[in-house]
């Protein structure tokens, strides 16, 4: 999925961009490397996430500079830690911009989607001749692209109410699913995929009752033991939850300890590096919202995702 994705940022979007910028610059500027900045966790609970995305654009730009780059010049990934923390996050984009880096890609967690995207906005108000660009390839709140729009954020994901449009087709064609309980992070996607999930079932599927919705804090719980108890008292034939990274491993895996024996659907399941994280757990109990997979065919991405997986396990 991740690299489906880079490949389309690279591509499409970057590469032209950049070679506008080229041709606008004169040859002094052609041997200059251009330089990405990815905030992402680095760190903390959600540090497999950010970590694994930061090999991903990495295999990209070294596959795009053996080609010898664009216009001669090459691209230079330089990765800043914002510990999955909106606060942290602006302090590394003003990390970014000091070291006069004008492309800017975050994914994970729509708070700090937020708040990178209106500190660029306010940065490029009040710098027009140092403007950054904001490349979001997995920041899903809807509001990001719709009243929060602004011309410096470009969306490369499909935001949250197409993904649960998706997700919840797959709970209404599954006539067994009478009863749905509903878990999510206690944060702006945490809780736009809970809106979602009662709006659209609601349409879809008027018989399917929500019977149980709780929040929690991102990244506070260690066991979702209790969690699944209360599915299980509430006879729930299905679980929608919006978690992701460690927060959707645990809940996995504190149902399989529980033998709970329902389908788990998780839009984000499919997150670089979440299946590795879920593991077998997950096997036969998760259903996932999938932007791109490995097994489609033909499938012009296999041969460099078999090679990212063979250098990173």
């Amino acid at each position: 999925m991740t690299t489906r994705f880079l490949r389309i940022l690279l591509h499409r979007f970057l590469i032209p961009s950049v070679v506008l910028l080229c041709l606008g610059s004169g040859s002094a500027l052609a041997a200059e490397t251009i330089k990405f900045a990815l905030i992402e966790p680095l760190s903390g609970p959600f540090a497999n996430i950010g970590n694994n995305g930061m090999r991903s654009f990495a295999a990209e730009v070294d596959r795009i500079n053996a080609r010898g780059g664009v216009l001669g010049r090459n691209f230079e990934l330089v990765a800043f830690d914002n510990k999955s923390n909106p606060q942290e996050t602006t302090l590394q984009l003003q990390a970014a911009v000091d070291r006069d880096i004008r492309y800017v890609m975050q994914a994970a967690g729509s708070n700090n989607g937020h708040a990178l995207s209106d500190a660029v906005a306010k940065h490029n108000a009040r710098n027009p001749d140092r403007p950054v660009l904001y490349l979001n390839f997995g920041a899903l709140d809807p509001a990001l692209t719709t009243e929060k729009c602004h011309f410096w954020h470009f969306r490369f994901v499909p935001q949250g109410h197409m993904i649960m449009a998706a997700l919840t087709d797959a709970v209404a064609r599954n006539r067994e699913i009478k009863r749905v309980y509903l878990i999510d992070q206690d944060y702006v996607w945490g809780r736009s995929v809970a809106a979602d999930a009662r709006e659209m079932l609601s349409v879809k599927r008027p018989d399917i009752q929500i019977v149980g919705d709780d929040l929690h804090p991102i990244a506070k719980i260690k066991d979702f033991a209790p969690y699944v108890a209360k599915v299980k008292a509430a006879k729930a034939d299905a679980i929608v939850t919006g978690n992701w990274g460690n927060d959707l491993a645990l809940l996995i895996k504190a149902a399989k300890d529980s033998d709970l024996k329902i389908d788990v659907y998780a839009p984000l399941a499919g997150l670089q590096g979440a299946p590795a994280m879920i593991g077998e757990a997950g096997a036969n109990r998760v259903r996932a919202a999938l932007f791109w997979h490995a097994n489609l065919d033909p499938n012009p991405l296999l041969a460099p995702s078999q090679a990212f997986k063979a250098k990173y396990k």
